[in-house]
């Protein structure tokens, strides 16, 4: 398995180079881009992802790691390099907290960055709030990664992508869809809390909305589809990650409901393999979110991300938007320390600095990433969606921003930051 996993991962690093056209030609750029190696006393960054376990869930430490070799070849901090020690937490929230205090208190990391797992936010809140050290993640999931003080994901979380792909559905068929079913997978805080918003948004909007979670360690995609469609929805989100959705496609074909009923997914089905995995049946008739912009957009921060993957990553490590999320959060912690003493950073230091990032941009968010110091931290709720199409993901051009109710007071936040819309 992990063979074929890193097969894989190569032959999608390769396609994404062949999309992208020259992006891995040119010489990554991070930090200062001194071309010159740092030499200076090491600056301990960790990151938390879950590699052993039921699944590898690494793409976003893995990129940060990246990026951290980039930069430390581009002349560091100031002269400083980073030590960057990204631990595997093995799905398992004990673990987790080893690994977690192993970082802050034996290691003495000033922050977390690119932080990747189901398990970390639940089960770490209590010593990132005690030792006040921030965690600038690449991929939240659970409900407790985007409602903590001192943790900021780069990514938009799965509720706020399902809401965003069935508004753009029914903002594609006006009046026509009033009914959403939503599956995912009951795992704490993350199933029911991931599809809510969909299904408060449709209420919203006149409509009627019902939830489906099932245990992932034992998917019968056909009941679970069967069970949908008795609420005659006009919209089936499978709010899952792609090894899970593939079946539920499969037995929606069998029933023959490409025609009668739209579908869509969250950010964990953007994967370039995800049309061919579904099938030729689908084309034209799946709509997936985006948490940031298209891998083959071929915007410099796009190639940029690239170009750091080919030279300082392993062409094992995937080219997926959790990768860019990893990358985001690696390079605006480098910007920040940047601007700091190199002489005088230290975790007081780097967490004030952290707080202070209130307009972070990229071509690859669609609005300014922030920080801030806020209770808690949902930045990306913007991004586009894509539609499967001829065999690919084909995004449309627009950005989408998430009508979730729940967002209500991240948006007054931003309004006392200057970023409200």
């Amino acid at each position: 398995m992990n063979l074929r996993r890193t097969f894989l991962a190569a032959i999608l690093g390769t396609l994404v180079a062949f999309l992208t056209g020259a992006a891995y030609a040119a010489d990554p750029k991070c930090g200062a881009n001194t071309g010159s190696a740092a030499t200076g006393e090491p600056i301990v960054i960790g990151g938390i992802v879950s590699i052993t376990g039921p699944d590898n869930f690494s793409s976003s430490g893995l990129a940060a790691a990246a990026y951290f070799k980039c930069l430390n070849a581009n002349g560091g901090v100031n002269g400083r390099p980073v030590r960057y020690l990204l631990e595997d937490d093995a799905w398992n929230p004990e673990q987790s907290s080893q690994v977690a205090a192993k970082l802050i208190r034996d290691q003495k990391a000033v922050a977390l960055v690119g932080n990747m797992s189901f398990v970390d936010c639940g089960a770490n809140q209590g010593i990132y709030e005690k030792e006040d050290i921030m965690v600038i993640a690449g991929v939240g999931v659970p409900r407790d990664c985007f409602f903590q003080k001192n943790y900021a994901p780069t990514n938009a979380g799965p509720r706020v992508s399902n809401t965003k792909a069935v508004m753009d559905v029914a903002q594609s068929y006006p009046g026509k869809i009033k009914r959403v079913v939503c599956i995912a997978p009951n795992i704490p805080n993350v199933g029911e809390w991931s599809c809510t918003g969909a299904v408060a948004w449709i209420k919203k909007q006149g409509g009627d909305g019902k939830i489906i979670t099932f245990d992932p360690g034992s998917l019968d995609a056909t009941s679970i589809v069967l069970e949908a469609m008795t609420f005659k929805p006009d919209v089936i989100s499978v709010g899952t990650p792609k090894g899970l959705a593939v079946p539920i496609f499969a037995a929606a074909e069998e029933q023959g409901l490409a025609d009668k009923v739209r579908f869509t997914g969250p950010a964990s089905l953007y994967n370039l393999d995800f049309p061919r995995a579904i099938g030729k049946y689908w084309d034209g008739k799946v709509t997936v979110d985006m948490e940031l912009k298209a891998a083959d957009a071929g915007t410099p921060d796009m190639q940029n991300w690239l170009a750091v993957m080919e030279k300082y990553g392993k062409a094992s490590d995937p080219r997926d938007t959790f990768s860019q999320a990893g990358y985001l959060a690696a390079r605006v912690t480098a910007e920040t320390l940047l601007k700091m003493d190199s002489a005088k950073i230290d975790r007081k230091s780097v967490t004030a600095a952290l707080r202070s990032v209130k307009r972070f941009e990229s071509d690859m968010f669609c609005s300014p990433w922030y920080v801030g110091d806020g209770p808690r931290h949902n930045a990306n709720h913007a991004g586009p969606v894509s539609l499967v199409k001829d065999g690919k993901l084909m995004p449309k051009p627009a950005c989408i921003e998430s009508e979730d109710p729940e967002l209500d007071d991240v948006r007054a936040y931003e309004k006392t930051i200057g970023l409200a819309k």
